[in-house]
């Protein structure tokens, strides 16, 4: 897509040739091929959240240009599974880039807020944390307002209920575990929000690197736990801010 597409759905609106949702609709499906990708530049008007660059598996040099594709149009930027060399060659043609080091995010900007009310994200162990900061993050660039509650596991679980009063009156929960996943459990039993799991490939052999707290929160007993892939904090922040806006 380029420039001259889009000016000529803008002219033909205008000119009554096209309504403004046939060309809303014409947009949200456009994008930027790059030969080696194709920059979804629309998926906010389709689903409410723009594209963010998974950077695992791909080349800095590919993160850079598609990086750049998406922050042009936007001035904002989310990539994820950021490595920090990845992150220094961002900030060379994006010198407004920060890097997040726990959640291994590269952020520029983010949405004016969105979210009706405020997201809990929590974390069983400290070692959780870095799915969790994936989460929190991600939801702060989509314009929610986190609360951490980190390392409050089952293993202390007194450590959990100096925060219930502030767990209850959040519209969302985010549970960052590993091991057995429990607390997410725990957390769906004692709280009136929806629960988003977030199983993490922390543990010991046993814990089959996260499979043992997939299972173990896909067969949660708590009403109202949902569940997202092993070590997905993006994908948890994602869900979580969607239903913050519902809220």
């Amino acid at each position: 897509m380029d420039r001259s597409y889009i000016e000529r759905i803008l002219r033909s609106v205008k000119q009554g040739k096209m309504t403004t949702a046939q060309a809303i609709d014409r947009l949200s499906h456009c994008y930027e091929s790059l030969g080696f990708a194709k920059v979804d530049v629309a998926r906010e008007l389709r689903t409410g959240v723009s594209e963010a660059v998974f950077c695992e598996g791909k080349t800095r040099d590919q993160v850079v240009a598609i990086a750049q594709s998406i922050h042009k149009r936007s001035g904002m930027l989310l990539a994820t599974r950021a490595s920090r060399e990845t992150y220094e060659a961002v900030a060379e043609v994006i010198p407004a880039a920060s890097y997040n080091e726990a959640a291994r995010l590269i952020v520029v900007g983010g949405r004016k807020k969105k979210g009706r009310g405020r997201i809990a994200v929590v974390s069983a162990g400290t070692s959780d944390i870095p799915v969790a900061e994936e989460a929190a993050a991600t939801c702060e660039f989509l314009g929610d307002r986190v609360e951490r509650v980190y390392d409050v596991g089952v293993a202390g679980i007194h450590r959990l209920f100096g925060h219930l009063d502030s767990l209850r009156q959040a519209s969302v929960v985010v549970v960052a575990a590993g091991m057995e996943g429990a607390l997410a459990s725990v957390v769906g039993g004692l709280v009136s929000a929806p629960v988003v799991g977030v199983p993490t490939s922390v543990g010991y052999g046993a814990s089959f690197k996260g499979l043992a707290s997939l299972l173990g929160m896909l067969n949660s007993c708590a009403p109202g736990v949902t569940v997202v892939n092993i070590d997905n904090g993006f994908g948890a922040g994602v869900a979580a801010s969607l239903i913050n806006r519902k809220r």
